[in-house]
């Protein structure tokens, strides 16, 4: 009787320590899927040389003329993550309110602007979408459906009235031949409801690849370095010259659709870390 007592002791020990294994290898069976955050690292300059220096960069365009910036902002939103297997993650699609950006130059710190994105699904990204300005969908939600960032953009000078819209990019400084003395301005923008007014719509789009996948997890936060090589705004697709007719000009005029088309060509990877 006593063997018998000791061997079902035994079978329910044994029996333990397999269900007890069991369930830790199934515990360590389940993948973590837990999200993670991204960093943006925007650097501003002139034919892939960053960080420039309000005031004082001077760039030759490609027809001569010198320019240098004195305000320097954009509005990057409706950001895309698209991964290994072409999935596209959008962040905040059309909500201004938690996922537009504006880019100032003036907020540069070590050259760079940073832009910092939250809860991002776990994942190996290999492509990474951008939009210049606000798309005409996300600015007919309403000032309501937008009120926060619609507020920044007033306060940062990246807004008209509401009828009016977003300011898309400003570009302000000086040109000129021989040395840059002479002062402009160019805002783009859509103004208000292009398709009411039957204006230009200048919200443009591009898809960068990642030189390096971005591994994003709940212990990883890559960052992603891009420059912004503003050479391409006179000296892009479509080579432009400033004169008494463009030095000052805000909205969706054909030398400001231009220029968007110019500043959109701008954007590369140059690297990405997995940190």
């Amino acid at each position: 009787m006593k063997i018998y007592k000791f061997l079902s002791l035994i079978l329910i020990a044994f029996t333990l320590i397999t269900i007890s294994s069991c369930s830790n290898n199934e515990d360590d069976d389940i993948p973590n899927t837990e999200p993670g955050n991204l960093q943006l690292k925007f650097e501003n300059g002139f034919n892939n040389l960053g960080n420039i220096v309000l005031n004082q960069t001077t760039q030759t365009s490609s027809s001569g003329q010198k320019h240098q910036f004195s305000t320097l902002k954009y509005v990057i939103s409706n950001i895309s993550l698209i991964d290994e297997n072409g999935n596209e993650f959008k962040y905040h699609y059309n909500n201004p309110d938690k996922g537009a950006f504006i880019i100032n130059q003036a907020d540069a710190k070590g050259g760079i602007v940073y832009a910092n994105l939250t809860e991002i699904p776990k994942g190996n990204y290999r492509k990474i979408k951008l939009g210049l300005g606000i798309s005409p969908t996300a600015y007919l939600i309403g000032q309501d459906g937008q009120g926060i960032f619609w507020e920044k953009a007033k306060q940062e000078g990246m807004a008209w009235s509401w009828s009016a819209g977003y300011i898309f990019a400003k570009l302000e400084g000086k040109y000129g031949t021989t040395s840059a003395y002479t002062e402009f301005m160019n805002h783009t923008g859509n103004m208000g409801d292009t398709t009411i007014n039957g204006t230009a719509d200048l919200y443009r789009e591009v898809v960068l690849d990642l030189p390096t996948t971005a591994r994003v997890s709940k212990d990883i936060t890559p960052s992603i370095h891009i420059l912004a090589d503003f050479n391409q705004y006179l000296s892009g697709q479509t080579a432009l010259i400033l004169n008494q007719t463009n030095q000052m000009a805000m909205g969706s005029s054909p030398h400001l659709v231009s220029v968007s088309n110019n500043l959109i060509q701008m954007f590369k990877v140059d690297h990405v870390h997995n940190d």
